[in-house]
């Protein structure tokens, strides 16, 4: 009897394999702050905290959504920065809105809303915080910038512009980044728009030498003209009016003030006749900073600046007032101190809670709970079951003694205390933990 011919089993097709999600990257020009880089941060905003304080300056934080309008009326409308580079857009209920590209026009709208014409004069803030421009990344330079900043309103004198000068030359020389300061003043509205006039009339004679954006800038805002890095601009810098010539007498007088002043405290300045800033609120003293480095990008780029803007106030619907400030670029510090491995803190700890098994973690919490409590530097690595693994960490961190705890510590009601140096360790009782550790670290009392 032949055999049956078995069907052959039907193929099943198979699942579609499924692909793995791409991941998802920074935003362009954005950065993270990794735990590695947050020791130099931390040297910067300690610094910024300390210098402030010491004069006399007070903290604000403002928010970093603020009415485009702000920064239109503030900044100007045919800057860089609100032309090109402002993160607008419209919310839900209608509202037109930007994250803050700078913080001074946000800090003096603060002032005028909150009152503060009526307390004691000047006022004098800091802040350091992220702003935002639509910027062309490069190195230290990203989309999210961090500043650092002090304001003094309510002010006029030539020592506000000078001691502004210092501080932002101090904190850079205190972090080890020897700067020189370039200096200007660009004088009243009235003298300034006189300037203008003059300086026109000298590149419009020039303008088949001018790329497309200079011809551009100036029709809308011939000032910025002044900071092309266009070689021809460059070249024909040279020639064009300076407006040291176009300064009203009051304007003269006070920016000699200033740069006697900075004598007197032996700062290092240049005076650059065609530095005028990019926003346009400034009045007379404008001021920049630049890093002596050997890196080129960072040399050729100011790592802080700021000047006078006695006009804002009015601009933004407030009552006439003096103010002046400057802001110093974070992220282009942080970049000057990582060339030049600048010396950081290291997170040295005095004392270690090692546990072995469940019960030891359980005792071991509550001790580093108390070590805490009594101002006693300490760490943990309460995941590890290893105690090997947990020493190899408490000598990486620096600790002085190892509090040891097991499960025959929890019975005993007891503690191991190792001295890390001589390796040598006693038994304790676990309720005198703290006392035992201030008796083997003297110099914790004292602190």
């Amino acid at each position: 009897m032949p055999l049956k011919k078995q069907a052959k089993p039907v193929k099943k097709p198979d699942a579609p394999v499924k692909k793995a999600p791409a991941p998802i990257n920074l935003v362009r020009g954005m950065k993270d702050i990794l735990p590695a880089d947050q020791p130099v941060w931390d040297l910067m905003r300690d610094k910024a905290r300390e210098l402030s304080q010491a004069y006399g300056f007070e903290r604000i934080d403002t928010p970093f959504l603020e009415e485009t309008g702000l920064f239109v009326r503030g900044v100007g409308k045919l800057t860089d920065i609100v032309e090109k580079e402002l993160y607008s857009f419209e919310t839900l209920g209608g509202e037109h809105v930007s994250l803050r590209p700078e913080n001074t026009a946000s800090i003096v709208r603060s002032y005028i809303q909150h009152g503060m014409l009526n307390l004691p004069q000047p006022i004098k803030l800091w802040y350091l915080g992220p702003m935002f421009r639509y910027d062309r990344p490069q190195h230290g330079r990203y989309r999210q910038l961090h500043q650092f900043g002090c304001e003094i309103l309510g002010e006029g004198g030539a020592v506000v512009d000078a001691q502004l000068v210092f501080i932002s030359w101090l904190f850079l020389k205190e972090l080890g980044i020897e700067a020189t300061v370039q200096i200007n003043s660009i004088g009243t509205p009235e003298s300034r728009a006189n300037y203008r006039n003059a300086l026109v009339a000298y590149f419009r004679t020039r303008r088949n030498k001018l790329s497309e954006d200079d011809k551009k800038r100036l029709v809308k805002n011939p000032l910025r003209i002044l900071d092309s890095k266009d070689p021809a601009v460059q070249e024909l810098k040279a020639e064009a009016p300076q407006i040291v010539d176009w300064l009203d007498e009051d304007s003269k007088a006070h920016f000699m003030r200033v740069l006697e002043f900075l004598d007197e405290l032996r700062v290092p300045y240049e005076l650059n006749p065609y530095l005028v800033r990019g926003l346009d609120y400034y009045t007379r003293t404008v001021f920049e900073l630049y890093a002596n480095t050997t890196d080129n990008d960072l040399a050729q780029a100011a790592v802080g600046g700021g000047g006078r803007y006695d006009g804002l106030s009015e601009v933004l619907g407030g009552r006439p007032l003096p103010g002046a400030g400057f802001a110093m670029g974070l992220d282009r510090i942080a970049s000057l101190l990582k060339e030049s491995n600048a010396p950081v803190k290291s997170e040295k700890i005095d004392v270690f809670v090692a546990q072995l098994g469940d019960q030891g973690r359980k005792r071991a919490f509550s001790i580093f709970e108390e070590l805490r409590k009594s101002g006693i530097p300490a760490a943990e690595a309460f995941a590890k079951d290893s105690i090997k693994a947990q020493m190899e960490i408490a000598n990486k961190r620096g600790a002085k003694l190892v509090v040891i705890i097991g499960q025959k510590e929890v019975l005993d009601g007891t503690a191991v205390l190792r001295d890390m140096d001589s390796g040598t360790q006693e038994i304790i009782d676990v309720r005198k933990v703290i006392h035992e550790i201030h008796k083997k670290l003297p110099q914790i009392e004292a602190h």
